[in-house]
């Protein structure tokens, strides 16, 4: 796996993680704040289903160059540039967790060129009337969203905490510190490699500050730039009964909103644990449609 970065076309730095190898390009969302190297499982699989996959990491993480009050959508004109770097006409993207909507606006908005997508415990849109958005989350989570709403300043002063705590976490401490988001099935998975590659993954991501994070964590309460409805590509809905991250909800929700819209929603999985078995199904699914 190889980390490098590409200037984009408004002349900004877009950091990458790269596998190297596959003949059909992968551009994988990661979760929040979950920059960093590409989870084993997802190697695995891509290597399984030969195909390529490149990690975008969103402004603010890593070096990526920090774009203030950037919108969901606005992600998906990188993933094309990505793309268009590597030589690819046409791709699949995955996204976990805060990267679901991020997968999701590159279906929507590069209908031409990003042929299907997967949203992997992806998180719904915030102010909804129909949607709960807190309902079943973790109180570490409804006190972040909480701090989102209160705006900048306030958010900022929360992960800037919790980003110090973050940046020499251990496997052995993950559990501890997140407690409140871990169902027992998560909890059990984050152990041995797990829990060490997830930590490495949450140093990674906090490692040059908490921009990335914040403005992740207020793209998601406002417009994502894009509807629902518009996907006309295939998209594989992936959730959780017992995810306290992303409750089961969201995922239902999203299934009524995208018409084109695939749901495997599972009883008895959680947040993190859900990953191993959706990347080993979803990847020969997203290969596919290709």
């Amino acid at each position: 796996m190889r980390q490098d970065f590409i200037t984009t076309d408004q002349g900004f730095r877009l950091d990458y993680f790269d596998s190297e190898t596959g003949s059909d390009l992968l551009i994988y969302h990661h979760g929040t704040p979950a920059a960093g190297p590409i989870d084993a499982d997802l190697l695995k699989a891509a290597l399984e289903n030969d195909l390529r996959v490149i990690e975008l990491v969103r402004p603010g993480y890593g070096q990526s160059t920090r774009v203030p009050g950037r919108s969901v959508a606005d992600i998906s004109q990188l993933a094309a540039q990505l793309a268009d770097h590597f030589g690819f006409d046409r791709f699949v993207t995955l996204g976990w967790s805060g990267g679901g909507p991020h997968a999701l606006a590159t279906v929507a908005l590069q209908p031409s060129r990003c042929v299907a997508g997967l949203s992997l415990a992806g998180v719904g849109a915030y102010g909804q009337n129909d949607l709960d958005f807190l309902a079943g989350m973790g109180q570490d989570n409804i006190e972040e969203f909480g701090a989102s709403a209160a705006g900048e300043e306030v958010l900022r002063s929360m992960l800037t905490e919790m980003g110090i705590a973050m940046k020499d976490i251990t496997g052995a401490q993950i559990v501890d510190m997140m407690s409140s988001l871990l169902p027992a099935v998560d909890q059990a998975v984050l152990t041995g490699e797990l829990g060490e590659e997830t930590a490495a993954i949450f140093r990674w991501a906090v490692s040059t500050g908490i921009d990335g994070w914040l403005d992740d964590d207020l793209a998601f309460i406002q417009d994502w730039g894009f509807d629902l409805a518009s996907i006309q590509n295939p998209v594989a809905l992936w959730q959780g009964s017992e995810d306290l991250m992303v409750p089961f909800a969201h995922g239902k929700w999203l299934a009524t909103k995208i018409p084109s819209a695939q749901s495997f929603l599972l009883e008895g999985e959680g947040h993190l644990s859900i990953g191993k078995r959706a990347f080993a199904e979803g990847l020969p699914w997203l290969k596919h449609k290709l």
